[in-house]
């Protein structure tokens, strides 16, 4: 039986594909509350607003992905699998608020949080061994 997800991510099972950026400039449209599986890219191959704040293994995968938030407040990055993540206001990285990993016994690999304006974000995503990852944005309650 899966596990129970945290609150606001029940979207976390029913993921729609879409192909992650390449560059900062036309990065990949991201719907908080929408989970996706991001067909990645390799990091050789992707241009970042700013370099990953952990640098990425050269055989590694990554994209960009940009999301807008209406309302300041607490949001969570969930990842299904180990890789890096900056979330991005221009080209300023900002500072995660709290980091875990998912329930147990889910496919909820790791969750950041990070405290957020309203306006346009970016999710740089670096380090990805496998060449797809599901990814979700959600506001914390």
């Amino acid at each position: 039986m899966p596990a129970a997800l945290p609150a606001g991510m029940e979207g976390w099972r029913r993921p729609v594909p879409v192909t992650a950026g390449a560059d900062a400039t036309r990065p990949t449209a991201l719907t908080i509350g929408t989970a996706v599986t991001a067909t990645l890219l390799p990091v050789s191959r992707l241009s970042y607003a700013v370099p990953p704040t952990k640098a990425a293994k050269p055989d590694s995968h990554g994209g960009v992905l940009a999301f807008t938030v209406a309302k300041a407040g607490r949001y969570r990055v969930a990842l299904g699998a180990a890789a890096w993540v900056d979330v991005l206001r221009g080209t300023t990285a900002l500072t995660s608020a709290a980091h875990g990993h998912g329930p147990a016994c889910s496919t909820i690999r790791k969750m950041v949080d990070f405290d957020l304006q309203p306006g346009r974000h970016l999710l740089q995503i670096a380090g990805s061994e496998p060449p797809a990852l599901t990814v979700m944005v959600v506001a914390m309650p």
